[in-house]
């Protein structure tokens, strides 16, 4: 039988279990006794089989808890437990089977707390386990192989006592061929919160959803008469469309009693994707978007779920105020962002949602705060601000949790929330089991919240800004579980804060030094807030030009809102990436109204006018521009007869004007000019065009000389105009008789005028005074009738030609 016992991979039988057991007690008596005499030894030190059972508690099987339902049973229900069992160990498991074990009741917050942490290889505190048939039995766990196990036990079978919060031990039992005994090989541990009756205080418990996402939007938007705005990508979309991660906290959050947080961007966001909206692809580069209809669905959707429903507006774009505090204060210009960002929020909402929201709760990231968080939040109009009990301790020794509701100085009070609850579905919830253990532990220590005094408490729960599907699950049926229990109701925020303060909570806000270090690190540097007044620096200047300021004023003043949004928090890259992008558009926008270059120009004479010209490539005209054209030299150069000139402009989208400036020279040389635009308050706009101007003067003594020359041609032109008309007219009054008389009468009257035409035919005056007539080329003959040489054309010269005188 021994032999047979000792077998691997045999399953020895109860009574041989028994013998062997007694038989080892027997032989081990001695031993026993004089072990008894030395200190006492640890859990790791125990003999024998329930030694080794205690040890094993960190054993090969892995047993999740799925589901556990009612999470706060009442008298009459039936609890049901369902989860998995599997075998990662390398041996088979037989005669396996899994039971509940309920421990002693938990009196304390931090008991619960300690539960929870507790390893799986610390024995003693897990109860017995629930007698009868209820257990799941498994005749064998292969390696590798998870089985599904389902438990249901009445409440009243589960041997509970009083009200309060009782562990509750999910355990798998069983034998290995290696250690052939019953032993507890794996075990979950949840809790189990009791309250039989309707208690006769209960907490009015403000539960807060937020509904925040990260930056979406662009500072770009289209040239049409809609400005079609430009998304960074597509990532909202997904988080809309059904099934997606707002899609299923709206749809959450709508069955649910619940303060609503919501960013204004978000909404502003969606609305502007939902008239149509184009993506940054590359570059300048963009394409339509297709979620119109996702949008506009959305949108009806939420403004069904807060009809009725208490609604808080963060700021716009949900603003940094930690970041703002400790590295924007010194930035000029930071804290009128925040003021601006608060301003247009209560106008978002009620656009959007058609419901007038709350503008007086200010939220810093994980309520941590300190004087300077609390000075920058109330700065821009709001005088609550939701901090969390990690950072708001309690130093006064209370017993039991205070209200949330604290005064704090200057009129601001403080809405603590309680850290416990508030942070009980951090983590990765996507898993059944972790879900299901955060939404027992909320419960747990909701209950255990309330039995801790009769006075009447309101408490608040923040959890993260940005809640995971997974983890928007987890607490929508923690709090449905919680509305429906028999020690807590649903309260607003804003009734919260209105609440009688508890006299012994602490009041005194943390210094600056107690601000944890790692959220610290998650700042926006103080970089980051000079390059957003800079930003703005340059958006106050462009838009004093513009006809329509709304359409660049809107956009650019939400996108610098952006910039200082909580969302970037340990994303210092893609923060400096978008604030690039938005100056850089807003450098090229102001760009495009610009003074054209010019090239050198020569300028002769005294006086001369000097054009220059503007061109708007704006959509929309610009006013409230003047044009300066300036001398470097005005000694030489003068504009209007002074150093500068001024001009007022004004030119309609698409199009340029030339304005004309009269120039005055006082000597030749070269002189340069530089033309600016300023904006009416003397701010100087955009880069200056520079350019020379050559002047060449004309003295009055040069001017003389060329009159005179041109008198000269105008006097010789008419005398030869006179000649020929006279001997057109003598040829007219000849006669058709050729006698010798009248030829030579003729030649005497043609004489003065041939002389004229050809002053080499003319007549050669001898010493004695007698003439001689001698025609070019040789001696005349009397049969000639014209000279061989033709006179020369006395008519005035061409273009181009010279004239001999």
């Amino acid at each position: 039988m021994a032999e047979a016992a000792d077998t691997p991979g045999t399953t020895p039988s109860p009574a041989r279990r028994w013998l062997r057991r007694t038989g080892a007690l027997l032989a081990g008596a001695p031993l026993l006794a004089g072990l008894l005499q030395l200190p006492t030894a640890g859990p790791a030190q125990a003999a024998g089989p329930e030694g080794a059972r205690e040890a094993s508690r960190s054993g090969p099987v892995a047993v999740s808890v799925d589901s556990l339902t009612p999470g706060a049973p009442s008298d009459g229900d039936t609890v049901t437990v369902s989860g998995t069992v599997t075998n990662k160990g390398k041996q088979a498991v037989t005669d396996a089977h899994v039971d509940l074990r309920v421990g002693s009741v938990l009196t304390t917050r931090s008991g619960i707390a300690d539960v929870a942490k507790r390893a799986d290889d610390l024995p003693g505190t897990d109860g017995t386990a629930v007698g009868g048939a209820y257990k799941a039995s498994f005749d064998k766990l292969t390696p590798g192989v998870a089985e599904h196990f389902t438990i249901s036990v009445p409440v009243d079978k589960l041997n509970l006592g009083g009200d309060g919060v009782y562990p509750l031990g999910v355990a798998l039992s069983g034998e290995t061929s290696a250690q052939p005994w019953d032993q507890v090989l794996g075990i979950q541990r949840t809790f189990l919160p009791w309250q039989a009756d309707e208690a006769d205080t209960t907490t009015r418990t403000t539960v807060l959803w937020p509904l925040i996402s990260t930056v979406h939007m662009t500072a770009e938007t289209g040239s049409n008469q809609q400005q079609t705005p430009v998304f960074l990508d597509d990532d909202l979309a997904t988080e809309i469309a059904p099934g997606g991660r707002l899609d299923q906290l709206l749809a959450l959050g709508k069955e649910l009693d619940v303060t609503w947080v919501i960013d204004p961007d978000l909404l502003a966001s969606v609305d502007a994707m939902a008239g149509g909206y184009r993506l940054r692809v590359d570059g300048d580069t963009t394409e339509p978007g297709t979620h119109q209809a996702v949008a506009q669905q959305w949108l009806a959707k939420l403004q069904d779920a807060v009809a009725g429903k208490e609604v808080v507006a963060l700021p716009f774009a949900d603003p940094d105020l930690a970041s703002l505090a400790h590295n924007g204060t010194r930035v000029t210009g930071s804290l009128s962002q925040l003021k601006a960002a608060t301003d247009v929020a209560a106008t978002t909402v009620e656009t959007v949602l058609h419901v007038t929201p709350s503008t007086d709760f200010a939220w810093p990231v994980q309520g941590a705060v300190d004087p300077s968080i609390v000075k920058v939040a109330t700065s821009a109009g709001a005088d609550k601000v939701i901090a969390r009990s990690d950072s708001l301790q309690e130093t006064g020794g209370l017993t039991y949790t205070p209200s949330a509701a604290r005064p704090i100085g200057g009129g601001t009070t403080a809405v603590v929330a309680d850290s416990k609850l508030s942070r009980a579905f951090e983590g990765d919830l996507t898993n059944a089991s972790a879900a299901t253990l955060a939404v027992q532990q909320f419960l747990a220590q909701s209950l255990a919240l309330n039995l801790q005094t009769d006075k009447q408490r309101s408490v608040v729960v923040a959890p993260q800004r940005l809640l995971t599907a997974g983890q928007a699950r987890a607490m929508a049926e923690a709090v449905s579980a919680l509305q429906g229990s028999t020690w807590s109701q649903p309260q607003d925020l804003t009734a919260t804060a209105k609440a009688k303060p508890d006299p012994d909570a602490t009041t005194k806000v943390p210094a600056r030094s107690a601000y944890p270090a790692s959220l610290h690190k998650q700042e926006l540097a103080r970089t980051a807030f000079q390059e957003t007044a800079t930003t703005q620096e340059r958006l106050d200047r462009f838009k004093v030009i513009l006809s329509d300021q709304s359409r660049v004023v809107t956009p650019f003043g939400r996108a610098v809102n952006r910039e200082m949004s909580t969302s970037w928090r340990g994303r210092p890259g893609a923060a400096g990436v978008f604030r690039q992008a938005v100056r850089g558009y807003l450098d090229t926008l102001a760009g495009r109204v610009r003074l054209i270059d010019k090239s050198p120009t020569k300028l002769s004479g005294r006086s001369a006018t000097i054009p220059v010209t503007v061109q708007n490539n704006l959509v929309q005209g610009v006013d409230h521009l003047v044009l300066r054209l300036s001398s470097t030299n005005p000694t030489r150069l003068e504009i209007s007869g002074k150093d500068y000139e001024e001009q007022p402009i004004a030119v309609s989208g698409g199009h340029s004007t030339t304005v004309k400036f009269t120039t005055s020279a006082n000597a030749n040389g070269q002189s340069t000019l530089v033309a600016q635009l300023y904006t009416q308050d003397g701010q100087a706009y955009g880069a200056p065009v520079t350019f020379d101007v050559k002047v060449t003067e004309i003295t009055a003594t040069v001017m003389l000389v060329i009159g005179g020359g041109v008198l000269l041609l105008v006097l010789a032109g008419f005398r030869m105009y006179t000649q020929r008309k006279r001997a057109a007219a003598r040829e007219a009054e000849a006669t058709p008789e050729d006698d010798g008389t009248e030829e030579a009468a003729a030649e005497e009257a043609d004489e003065p005028a041939d002389a004229a035409r050809n002053p080499e035919g003319a007549e050669d005056r001898l010493p004695d005074g007698t003439t001689a007539r001698p025609r070019a080329g040789g001696p005349q003959q009397p049969s000639d009738g014209r000279p061989d040489t033709a006179a020369e054309n006395a008519d005035p010269s061409g273009t181009g030609e010279r004239v001999d005188r």
